[in-house]
């Protein structure tokens, strides 16, 4: 009988200590971006497309990789649109630049070419608060290095 209860006990010290790790019940804190913060990031990528005069679109998504702010500068090429868009998602998903995709397949990784719904090219960003991806941001229209010169102004505005 004497076993059974330390036996008892022992479950029920792990099991109090499992779910008091987990905050059992509690909901999820979880930073996100707003429109505003989109807006703004945009305003600093559109600045910096303009100041080299670059016609680009510059996509803003939320952590899921959906679509929180899009700016079209004039005349960029419409094709540049879901190029920004895909970038800005996969930067999400991937939670890293596009251009590590890029340098993958660069360096002979041709496996990366077979992952779904990727763009790997340089000019996507995931942006992190407190070391968690909150979204990212997408730029094409120019060189891919210009595109992430651009994508870097942008997710920098809000740091």
């Amino acid at each position: 009988m004497r076993g059974r209860a330390v036996s008892i006990s022992v479950i029920s010290v792990v099991l109090a200590l499992f779910f008091a790790g987990t905050g059992w019940g509690e909901p999820m804190q979880k930073k996100s971006l707003s429109l505003e913060d989109a807006r703004k990031a945009a305003a600093a990528a559109v600045t910096e497309a303009k100041k080299n005069k670059w016609n680009m679109a510059i996509a803003v998504v939320d952590d899921g990789g959906h679509l929180i702010y899009f700016e079209r500068i004039d005349e960029t090429q419409i094709a540049s649109i879901d190029i920004a868009i895909g970038k800005a998602r996969t930067a999400v998903n991937f939670k890293r630049p596009t251009k590590a995709l890029e340098d993958a397949i660069n360096g002979g990784q041709y496996a990366v070419m077979t992952f779904p719904n990727s763009i790997p090219r340089e000019g996507g960003l995931p942006i992190f608060v407190d070391g968690k991806v909150v979204g990212g941001i997408g730029v094409s229209g120019g060189k891919s290095s210009e595109d992430t010169q651009v994508a870097i102004a942008g997710a920098g505005a809000l740091k």
